[in-house]
């Protein structure tokens, strides 16, 4: 056993850590358990030992290695999130965003982040193996498809969950947070078509995934419910990237009825379809009209701050941020049951819309369906 009061005296003199966990715990005659759960936060710990552990760790310079802590506390305070390699899905800004948000939160609860990227037939596999070696204390699941085997996997293993997004599975049996796209598309939609225009083309993702079968949803519910005959010549469902955007809109173009409106399901696919506009000699906002879905990726504004794009709006990075806060509160009080939040988007009006031509003059301001408060900023 260390002389404990000696080494209190030196490292008042020294930066460097002078005792380990078990030195530690001899010293405050306490389990290397519960000195453990007293530094990294856990309830079950009184306030008097919580204060008298730190106490003792401050006089010491101890800094529980994340080993140590493992071991002591049946934790591994990391978070897993399992990247498909060949899926564009997650390979793109979207992704990036919703991490950069979700790293916040772990930084701030002392969580670390494992994030591995594996051939998509092995992703299964890949939740079994952190499931058996303890790796990660829990997992975010990404980009949910209409019948996501992960979800009963999961429940399978036991391994706490969170989906950004959601399944067709029953709502209430796990923990998600989404937004509102079917909702978010038809007002956006009805926003057209009150500003006169019929001829309504829509760039969506995947459809195997939920967001993007919402969003199919909403759009499809806006035109029906206005007497408006869905064209399938106007639907395209791809992978949202810059250039499938481009070609979807050159396609729409290319017929000898095209749009006068153009609905896209990502900021990078409307950057896309803005390219083959322009190129065609078409406007933005004058001859076509063109709205996106943005998760806040894009600055695109003019020198009076009015948006370039007339956009659905949503955070991924604060998503990120409360996805794994959800997630950490479901680690650390796991009968707290399953977390359901649904999102509502904002509506932005910017540049890209305006009445259609054929349709006579309707102010955009005077336009919008109801709904949660559209931000109006035009000219």
């Amino acid at each position: 056993m260390i002389d404990c009061d000696r080494q209190i005296f030196q490292s008042d003199l020294n930066t460097e850590p002078k005792v380990n966990l078990k030195q530690l715990s001899e010293y405050l005659k306490l389990s290397q358990t519960t000195v453990s759960r007293a530094l990294n936060g856990y309830p079950e710990v009184n306030e008097d030992t919580r204060r008298r552990v730190a106490d003792a760790a401050r006089h010491f310079n101890y800094r529980p290695s994340p080993n140590a802590a493992r071991l002591a506390t049946g934790k591994s305070r990391t978070i897993g999130h399992i990247v498909p390699l060949s899926d564009h899905r997650m390979i793109n800004p979207h992704f990036s965003d919703f991490i950069a948000g979700a790293g916040e939160t772990y930084a701030g609860t002392g969580y670390d982040m494992l994030i591995s990227v594996v051939e998509p037939e092995k992703e299964l596999s890949t939740y079994r193996n952190f499931a058996a070696s303890r790796r990660v204390d829990g997992v975010i699941v990404h980009g949910p498809l209409v019948d996501d085997p992960r979800i009963d996997l999961l429940h399978e293993l036991k391994l706490p969950f969170v989906v950004h997004g959601r399944s067709n599975d029953p709502e209430g049996t796990y923990s998600w947070l989404d937004v509102n796209n079917r909702r978010s598309f038809k007002r956006a939609t009805e926003l057209l078509i009150d500003l006169g225009h019929s001829r309504i083309a829509h760039v969506n993702g995947l459809e195997n995934m939920c967001f993007a079968a919402r969003r199919r949803d909403g759009y499809l519910e806006a035109l029906k419910g206005r007497g408006i005959e869905p064209d399938p010549n106007l639907s395209i469902c791809t992978d949202m990237i810059e250039p499938h955007g481009y070609e979807a809109v050159k396609r729409f173009l290319a017929q000898p009825d095209p749009p006068t409106a153009i609905m896209a399901s990502s900021i990078i696919l409307a950057l896309g379809a803005s390219r083959a506009m322009q190129e065609a000699g078409q406007s933005p906002g004058q001859d076509i009209s063109l709205i996106a879905h943005d998760d806040c990726l894009s600055s695109l504004y003019d020198n009076n701050n009015i948006p370039a794009i007339t956009s659905i709006r949503s955070s991924i990075r604060e998503a990120g941020q409360r996805v794994a806060q959800i997630l950490i509160n479901l680690i650390e009080d796991p009968g707290s049951g399953p977390v359901n939040e649904l999102w509502e988007a904002d509506l932005v009006l910017g540049k890209s819309t305006g009445p259609c031509r054929q349709a006579g003059n309707v102010r955009a301001d005077q336009a919008i369906s109801g709904g949660p408060p559209v931000s109006v900023q035009t000219n």
